[in-house]
């Protein structure tokens, strides 16, 4: 087994790296987010608002996919009948800033990666730092392929389900700005961490915390658990829902496979030493 390039640090001296690994990414979020607003029309008008048009690509997509199915319009929208209101004095300006932030958190995430992976790397052999630009661009990738997946599919799907669902004809749905610029934050943040997975089951299962049998012993829960989100945030339509638990499966099936190799590897290079 290679020897370790590991310079002894103190735990305080282990705080320290790490605060002014906080320090540099909150630095890169703020000039990205700086970055973002000279565009911030098209941000909000095209991106944060798109999703409440019903020419937004999405809905034109199921609908073109419903004639081509067979499905007649059953899935196509034609109307999103809600409003966006404002009922705080300083509510627009705080959405304003922190729709900023999160933009610059999105664009900056590769930055922030790398900042995490210096952190770590004292830890790692030598052949394990030679992965390190293959690992920032996989987990990067990774992640803007979540961002835009929660953009193009959860979002659109939630706003629409959210906005048909009634209790009472007398009920009209009138949501605050902040609750739905929230909610879409949240969709395309979350789906941007969720395709981390197999990064994450990477390197708990290099710690030892998770096994491939672990995760097939509880594949079954998690798949009730995907079916369960797909039902919830989208349309009662099965080509939805298909759409929506598909790639999250794949996303899991793909952590089972890469904790797999870790631990085929690990068990090789025992008994090579």
């Amino acid at each position: 087994m290679a020897e370790k390039n590991i310079k002894e640090m103190s735990f305080l001296d282990h705080l320290e790296e790490l605060r002014w690994v906080l320090v540099r990414s909150s630095v890169a979020i703020v000039i990205m987010a700086s970055i973002t607003y000279f565009f911030a029309d098209f941000i909000f008008e095209e991106v944060i608002f798109g999703p409440t048009k019903t020419n937004f690509i999405t809905y034109r997509f199921f609908c073109d996919a419903s004639h081509y199915l067979g499905f007649a319009d059953s899935i196509c929208i034609t109307e999103l009948n809600f409003i966006i209101q404002n009922t705080e004095m300083e509510g627009q300006v705080n959405i304003f800033v922190w729709t900023c932030i999160t933009a610059g958190f999105i664009l900056a995430f590769p930055y922030i990666l790398f900042q995490l992976w210096k952190f770590i790397s004292p830890a790692l052999y030598d052949n394990e730092k030679k992965h390190a630009k293959l690992f920032i661009f996989i987990a990067s990738i990774l992640f803007f392929i979540g961002v835009l997946f929660g953009y193009f599919v959860i979002v659109p799907m939630s706003v629409n389900f959210l906005a048909s669902f009634s209790i009472s004809k007398i009920v009209q749905n009138q949501f605050n700005i902040d609750s739905y610029v929230s909610m879409v934050k949240t969709a395309v943040i979350a789906s941007g961490l969720f395709f981390e997975l197999p990064i994450i089951i990477y390197f708990l299962t290099k710690l030892g915390l998770v096994t491939p049998t672990f995760l097939r012993t509880y594949r079954k829960y998690a798949i009730v658990i995907v079916l369960i989100v797909a039902a919830i945030i989208t349309p009662p339509d099965v080509v939805s829902q298909i759409t929506v638990a598909i790639p999250m499966l794949i996303i899991y099936e793909a952590s089972i496979f890469i904790s797999a190799i870790v631990v085929k590897n690990k068990l090789k290079n025992e008994q090579s030493s």
